[in-house]
């Protein structure tokens, strides 16, 4: 699928990972780590889904869901993320776009759970606050193998660009769901309602990408005394 922007196919971004990576905090991988990616195939009477996922990526992303501003949404997270996306949805939008939304939720977070394997050295949790001009987001994840989500988005319109905001809090919901783990996202404040689910998606894609960051030091055991994730 072409970008809009610039008319490329694929979107890279190494140099903001080399950034990113080189960050005050973050984790140090072991150049040999295996790398971690995962397919899913969703097919419903409602919606059929393929996607590729790389939780090691470069921000790279070839995204359609039939709905623009929802591919806006997941591009940014993508690039945000630091993960590599290719995602085909063909939902029933003649029907409603409730369908699309959640059903990609549930199958992106099935293929983070799927990428991450037996979760043996990754942070587990994360956290993020994001400023979006006017508008603070916050975001915090838990990769605990238990479902739950909390959103509060502050969106006081129902349309934004194509996109129902009702529908923010199922695709949340849906990612919990499929990824066996804690979402709670909110807008503290804002005035743009594209800036409020925007900044929301940026913060969890950044809160996420802490989650699922490999600890070298601890790469033999799991994030749990439980021993279950």
């Amino acid at each position: 699928m072409s970008n809009p922007e610039n008319g490329s196919d694929l979107h890279t971004a190494p140099a903001y990972t080399e950034a990113f990576a080189n960050q005050p905090g973050t984790p140090a991988v072991a150049a040999t780590a295996s790398p971690r990616i995962a397919e899913v195939d969703r097919n419903t009477t409602e919606t059929k889904i393929k996607l590729r996922l790389n939780l090691d990526g470069q921000g790279t992303y070839n995204v359609r869901t039939g709905i623009r501003f929802f591919d806006h949404m997941l591009e940014l997270f993508t690039r945000h993320g630091g993960f590599d996306l290719d995602l085909v949805c063909n939902g029933d939008l003649d029907v409603d776009q409730h369908h699309t939304i959640e059903d990609v939720g549930i199958a992106l977070g099935e293929a983070f759970d799927k990428a991450l394997g037996d979760k043996k050295g990754i942070l587990r949790a994360g956290y993020f606050v994001m400023a979006m001009d006017e508008t603070l987001a916050v975001a915090a994840i838990d990769i605990s193998g238990r479902v739950g989500y909390a959103v509060d988005d502050q969106v006081n319109v129902a349309i934004v660009g194509d996109m129902q905001t009702e529908l923010v809090t199922d695709f949340f919901d849906g990612f919990a769901r499929g990824g066996r783990c804690n979402v709670h996202v909110k807008t503290m404040y804002g005035r743009s309602n594209h800036h409020k689910i925007e900044a929301i998606f940026k913060a969890f894609a950044r809160a996420l990408r802490g989650a699922v960051s490999r600890d070298e030091r601890m790469k033999d055991l799991l994030p749990s005394t439980k021993g279950l994730l």
